[in-house]
């Protein structure tokens, strides 16, 4: 009885705690008389013809959010290495995932990839990076979070502006109020969690329905994401990633760059051992991979250098690659786990 009676007391004190602790902590309200929040309205104003007193009342009625300032300040891609981070993407649930979702779409899947030369897997693999196949698509109001960045961020307050202000237009053009999306702390949205600039962009209408929609599974979603790729660059046919060895490597992990900067010779003039069907002058970049026990290196082509404008991390980069060789794998009737 005692046990019991000890329970139910530690059961009301976590209720009390839970009511009365906020979801998430606002900071302070968003002032629409700085001098940074009437220069956004008077540009939608004149660039676009809101009504400065349309846009004022949408500012005053977002809830910037303390939790999003934090969650922007340490994003997984940088605090992880490669090996913590690749846990999170390359496992059975992803894996399988990502096969249940391909077995759904494949007539569709197979005419996206045919008409854009974006493969199946890959297609397949960003929305299990990005949502875990829609199961995660985001928690906070994209209003909410696209003001919180773009006027209490300064390191990318710039940026976040633009979206705040390519999501006002959005909203205009699909004729929702821009106070009910939601969508992840950066104000992406959908499965495929484009930014508003993407979605206006580079979101494809593909099931001819007069809408692009993103939050559920669909043409428009592979389409989507596919033209985002062919938009950025990406090869029919041509390689993404390959592993490189060294006896010695010269290079300084934390020096290498998300830039096309080297080339098949260049990296097999400073002893990189690898084969490729590549031709010497083919542009790649040097890509560090962090290992529980050891450092390896790999080769990243056009198609992985397409892959990280989506995110800019190669590691998100790596992840999409080998989630979408392991699904491939699996689907196709080979249970083998991706490469290592």
């Amino acid at each position: 009885m005692t046990f019991h009676l000890l329970r139910a007391g530690l059961v009301a004190l976590l209720t009390i705690f839970c009511l009365a602790a906020p979801a998430a902590e606002a900071v302070a309200a968003l002032d629409v008389t700085r001098d940074d929040v009437k220069g956004f309205i008077g540009n939608m104003e004149k660039q676009h013809g809101f009504a400065a007193a349309e846009v004022a009342a949408i500012l005053r009625d977002a809830r910037p959010q303390a939790r999003i300032l934090e969650l922007i300040s340490r994003p997984a891609e940088r605090t992880l290495a490669w090996w913590e981070y690749r846990q999170r993407f390359i496992n059975d649930d992803r894996i399988n995932g990502g096969v249940k979702v391909w077995q759904a779409h494949k007539e569709l899947l197979a005419r996206i990839a045919d008409r854009t030369g974006v493969p199946e897997e890959y297609l397949v693999a960003i929305t299990g990076v990005e949502t875990s196949y829609g199961r995660v698509m985001g928690g906070y109001r994209v209003l909410d979070a696209l003001v919180t960045l773009g006027f209490d961020y300064p390191p990318r307050s710039e940026f976040f502006r633009r979206e705040l202000e390519q999501f006002l237009l959005l909203a205009r053009e699909d004729r929702i109020d821009p106070r009910k999306p939601m969508g992840s702390y950066a104000g992406a949205r959908g499965i495929p969690q484009f930014m508003p600039s993407s979605v206006r962009a580079y979101a494809v209408d593909d099931g001819k329905d007069g809408h692009r929609d993103l939050h559920q599974y669909g043409a428009d979603v592979f389409a989507s994401v596919a033209n985002y790729f062919v938009e950025h660059g990406w090869q029919r046919g041509a390689p993404v990633l390959a592993e490189i060895n060294h006896n010695n490597p010269p290079d300084d992990p934390a020096t290498t760059k998300l830039a096309l900067e080297e080339t098949i010779a260049s990296l097999h003039a400073r002893g990189y051992i690898f084969s490729s069907p590549m031709p010497e002058d083919t542009a790649v970049m040097l890509l560090p991979a962090q290992f529980e026990q050891s450092l390896g290196w790999r080769m990243g082509f056009q198609n992985f250098y397409v892959i990280t404008r989506y995110n800019r991390s190669a590691m998100y980069a790596m992840a999409v690659h080998e989630l979408a060789q392991s699904i491939a794998q699996r689907y196709r009737g080979n249970s083998a786990p991706g490469a290592r």
